[in-house]
């Protein structure tokens, strides 16, 4: 009798377990790729992380060069400053994204110039920039939202017509395509990934900068690690005395360990695997919630990947519910919710450096009023899924 006690009991527990909105994925093969770093005397970036940089740069592929990074925040401002953006520049991006895309920008004393999005991708409403663009503007920074690809045909198109550098915040979109290219191939100058905890693919910590650029990217090799002209590992791996090195720029600490990417290794194997796992997830949500007052997440176009690292919903008008209270009802039923993005108009540094009012982006604040993350991540059941559904089916009515 207590064992059938026991054995009810953990699953009305299991039935009611938190779900939260993310959590990686981590195998065996990562566990054991992380144990032999340990092992081999050398935490610090070496033979791992040069591993990780050349199997990330044959997955994207056209002949890539790839500079492992501590944060995808770190690839930003090195991709920044190899492209020559500096004191008195401005740089045109979106207010709808993490404060990274934008803090990256002040770094190096130049100034964000935000425009609003098109409100049925998220994305930087490639149509609106022309206006934007003045005789300080030094680069073009769009953010693929939630692992759907910006409108980089118009983007690039202006760019070039401007001489203007595109650097691609990628954080949300490995793999995602554009036009059946890959994120990454394009004309940009540089592209950025994110690996942290909740992304596509983790190192915990970590990002990559990708460019086709030989001066881009050795200048991004130089200021990763303060400046210095040859790596660590190098001087300190090699046979011969090789302990001269010379500094050539003020640069940063922004060197991703071994550690770090013994995760990449295998985490990078799995990106397609995981794809798809997501972009199931995305389909059954999308079937199950089409009857219910919210406007659905956007698609990829016909023949394009979508990398699917969020799903956000929109609340409609006649729900029940505001959006606050509706991310308190989930998580009183055990289910993890978040928000994507506060607009960085609202901010308080921003918001009070740029005078800026909730209404100057009107498309990013009455999308962000409405929209919640619902939770998306490889581990998730079938039953979890239907969890999630289930709630959100009650709490709507």
């Amino acid at each position: 009798m207590k064992d059938i006690a026991g054995w009810r009991k953990t699953q009305v527990m299991d039935k009611y377990k938190f779900l939260p909105f993310a959590l990686p994925d981590i195998g065996e093969e990562e566990i054991q790729e992380v144990l032999d770093a340990l092992r081999s005397g050398w935490l610090t970036t070496g033979h791992k992380a040069k591993r990780f940089e050349q199997d990330f740069a044959a997955f994207i592929g056209k002949g890539v060069e790839a500079i492992a990074v501590n944060s995808a925040t770190a690839g930003l401002h090195v991709a920044l400053e190899a492209a020559g953006v500096g004191p008195g520049d401005e740089v045109i991006t979106t207010p709808y994204t993490f404060t990274a895309t934008a803090e990256v920008v002040r770094y190096l004393g130049a100034d964000p110039v935000f425009v609003d999005v098109d409100p049925e991708t998220f994305n930087i409403d490639a149509a609106k920039i022309e206006k934007a663009i003045t005789l300080k503007t030094k680069a073009i920074l769009p953010v693929h939202f939630a692992g759907l690809a910006c409108d980089m045909d118009a983007i690039l198109q202006i760019a070039k017509g401007r001489r203007l550098k595109v650097i691609e915040d990628a954080a949300h979109a490995l793999p995602t395509t554009h036009k059946k290219k890959l994120i990454g191939t394009l004309d940009s100058d540089l592209t950025v990934y994110s690996f942290y905890a909740t992304k596509t693919i983790t190192t915990g910590e970590g990002g990559m900068v990708v460019t086709r650029n030989p001066e881009m990217a050795n200048r991004c090799r130089v200021m990763r690690l303060h400046g210095i002209s040859r790596d660590a590992f190098d001087r300190y791996t090699s046979s011969k005395p090789s302990w001269h090195y010379e500094v050539i720029a003020p640069g940063f600490k922004y060197n991703m360990t071994d550690i770090a990417a013994s995760l990449g290794i295998h985490q990078l194997k799995k990106a397609w695997t995981f794809q798809k796992r997501r972009a199931d997830i995305a389909a059954y949500y999308d079937e199950s919630l089409k009857d219910l007052p919210v406007t659905l997440p956007p698609k990829a176009p016909a023949g394009d990947v979508h990398a699917w690292h969020l799903y956000v919903i929109r609340l409609t008008d006649d729900v029940p519910v505001d959006r606050d209270r509706f991310i308190e009802l989930m998580n009183e039923k055990g289910i993890g919710c978040s928000v994507h993005f506060i607009p960085l108009h609202l901010h308080p540094y921003w918001r009070d450096r740029y005078q800026l009012k909730p209404d100057d982006y009107p498309d990013s604040f009455h999308t962000y009023e409405r929209s919640v993350s619902l939770p998306i991540y490889t581990k998730m059941t079938n039953e979890d899924q239907a969890r999630v559904v289930a709630a959100i089916k009650e709490i709507l009515g």
